[in-house]
């Protein structure tokens, strides 16, 4: 599979019949599944690379490619064997404190792996912003949060690891776990997989709740309201999954947007009372994920390739 078509997929700058064939090209074999994992994992890695390269924090993704140009990815290739599938900043200088802070922003449509300094990983999901310092120092480890990560933190009983998001604080020492606080949405969730974390919020000290496993914190009216956790499908977009358990139609476009990186209009106000169960892979693409929804909820769409649109009627 040529590899510009694959990162104009990846881009979501491919037509339908491009985006089809890719999609069957994918299912014929699992050696050309492999293929395109380690094509988009080489991917994310070029765009975070040119973030770092004197591009700015908030270079869109688009742009980023088109500096780069064909050569230089095949240039960087060879570089970037050892960024596949994560991203690993080296620092070489003494420090006794937190010092240079990166960060990186995650379009529509993309997620990120990287690790960090003290070997901690994070997975970042589209529409994501996440600071953390080059090196970590002095007596935490602290990193700040705008959308949604996935973290599998590096036990340090000396050095708490703590997340700074806009509605709370979480604090650990290692162990696995999902946020979710998007600015300027009211909505902070933390779920728990493994180990013990506190929830603080970020605009009363007071109010704060410790978890334990399989449950998650959710912010309610000011207050944490603590629930079990019986499906972590919902969490599986790490694994490039997006799962919905009777979720209304709005909300999943409002999903296959962030995934998918395509504005999406709904000019049909039926669809609006169907809720829908069910799993996508993003690899899948956008027009494979609507024709599965068709199959349960009546529905046409149209799509403007040119604005990158698509509109349900």
């Amino acid at each position: 599979m040529n590899r510009e078509l694959l990162y104009r997929f990846f881009d979501g700058k491919t037509s339908f019949e491009e985006e089809e064939g890719i999609r069957i090209w994918m299912k014929s074999s699992s050696n050309n599944r492999d293929i395109l994992f380690a094509e988009r994992k080489q991917y994310d890695a070029i765009l975070l690379l040119a973030k770092q390269d004197d591009l700015g924090p908030h270079v869109k993704h688009k742009k980023s490619l088109k500096w780069l140009g064909l050569e230089f990815v095949k240039i960087a290739a060879a570089v970037l064997i050892t960024l596949i599938g994560s991203y690993t900043y080296l620092h070489n200088k003494k420090t006794v404190e937190n010092t240079t802070m990166q960060e990186i922003h995650v379009s529509e449509g993309q997620s990120i792996n990287i690790t960090l300094q003290d070997g901690t990983r994070v997975w970042l999901n589209a529409q994501t912003t996440f600071r953390y310092p080059a090196l970590f120092g002095g007596d935490n480890r602290l990193v700040s949060l705008d959308g949604e990560a996935y973290f599998e933190v590096s036990e340090d009983k000396k050095r708490p690891f703590i997340v700074k998001t806009e509605n709370g604080k979480v604090q650990v020492f290692g162990t696995k776990f999902n946020i979710e606080d998007y600015s300027g949405t009211q909505y902070f969730e933390t779920t728990l997989m493994e180990g013990s974390v506190e929830v603080t919020s970020a605009t009363d000290s007071t109010k704060k709740v410790r978890l334990t496993p399989n449950k998650k914190a959710l912010l309610v009216d000011g207050q944490f309201v603590v629930e079990q956790v019986n499906d972590y499908n919902p969490y599986r977009w790490k694994e490039g999954l997006i799962c919905f358990r009777n979720e209304s139609f709005k909300q999943i476009m409002k999903e296959f947007k962030k995934y998918y990186g395509v504005d999406i209009i709904v000019r049909n106000k039926e669809v609006q009372e169907f809720f829908y169960t069910g799993k996508f892979r993003q690899t899948d693409g956008i027009n494979y994920s609507l024709r599965v929804l068709q199959r349960d909820i009546q529905f046409k769409y149209n799509r403007d390739d040119e604005k990158q649109i698509i509109y349900i009627d």
